[in-house]
């Protein structure tokens, strides 16, 4: 099956010279909007929060969309290239010794196959059956084979991760020579605290074995979603505050976002750019038990413009102030 190209930039409404603060900014906005935890209509603003979250995870990575803009530009000339892990356009095709299924199809994993064939996990599947994660594995029937594993990304949302969750997937396989497949429905225990880049086993979901053998099994690598409020480094979570300069020389009690709502935190007196403030406690679940923090790092902001008044006042204070940030020791 013929895999359909992805328009990121029309998906985050950005144009294909938006700079990267565009794109940001764009993402956050609609992130926002769209977000399942927020918005009124879940099931629909799910999928669009997905092809947000996949479009920016693209657009995002210099290299990523380097590569992006040059499989658009071959795909409007009618060439699409092969993927960077040799697998021909039009279905992901691992091969397996014995196996008639070629072409695999996820539906469930929050990313599309236009994705997982050029961005995702399937670009470094091991094809040959019985040569997947299990290594070459034969059964005590002479001759019977292992099917090979399968890999593919899963994108978790920070609330998944947080509280752990039920995810309901299907895989359909189909014969590129035929046209015949099947499709197996079944469902994934995302576990608390599924950190990027950990993998998920599904037992005997992958290649079907050769004369008899078992079936491989499949491996779902988390890919933790985009959050307009949050950076993820580990399982600790970093939330930029803004701050205005008054707030950062008098102190201030400020409302930050957690993902367990809203917590007011006190900025202190003279606060720097970039200094952090730590919540225990409230990032991400860590194996072994306990979470991660939240570092709720401080910008300072200022106006984009003045009233007569206000531009009074600053001279005043400008007049006044002893501060000399360009005085050296």
């Amino acid at each position: 099956m013929a895999v359909q190209f992805q328009d990121y930039y029309e998906t985050l409404g950005v144009s294909r010279s938006a700079t990267d603060r565009e794109i940001k900014s764009a993402f956050r906005r609609l992130a926002r909007k769209y977000h399942p935890d927020v918005a009124k209509d879940k099931r629909s603003a799910e999928e669009r929060f997905k092809a947000i979250n996949e479009a920016y995870e693209v657009l995002s990575d210099p290299e990523k969309r380097r590569k992006y803009d040059q499989l658009g530009a071959d795909w409007k000339q009618g060439a699409p290239p092969p993927p960077e892990g040799g697998f021909p356009p039009g279905g992901f095709t691992p091969g397996g010794a014995g196996s008639p299924f070629a072409d695999f199809e996820f539906d469930g994993t929050g990313f599309s196959d236009f994705f997982e064939q050029y961005f995702g996990g399937r670009e470094g599947f091991r094809g040959a059956a019985g040569f997947g994660r299990g290594g070459a594995a034969r059964s005590r029937t002479a001759g019977a084979q292992r099917g090979a594993d399968v890999e593919s990304d899963l994108l978790v949302t920070l609330h998944e991760a947080l509280k752990g969750a039920v995810r309901q997937l299907s895989l359909r396989r189909t014969d590129p020579r035929t046209g015949a497949g099947q499709t197996d429905s079944f469902r994934v225990r995302i576990p608390t605290g599924a950190t990027e880049g950990r993998l998920i086993r599904v037992p005997g979901k992958g290649e079907p074995g050769a004369g008899g053998g078992p079936p491989g099994d499949l491996f779902l690598r988390v890919r933790l979603a985009r959050h307009p409020d949050f950076r993820v480094q580990g399982t600790d979570l970093y939330h930029d505050l803004p701050l205005a300069p008054w707030e950062a020389v008098l102190g201030a009690t400020v409302t930050v976002p957690t993902l367990e709502g809203t917590v007011d935190v006190k900025i202190p007196p003279l606060s720097q750019k970039g200094q952090h403030l730590r919540l225990r406690g409230r990032g991400l679940p860590a194996e072994g038990g306990g979470r991660g923090d939240l570092l709720v790092v401080l910008s300072i902001v200022t106006p984009d413009s003045v009233t007569t008044e206000e531009r009074r006042v600053w001279e005043e204070l400008a007049g006044r102030s002893h501060f000399h940030p360009r005085r050296t020791a």
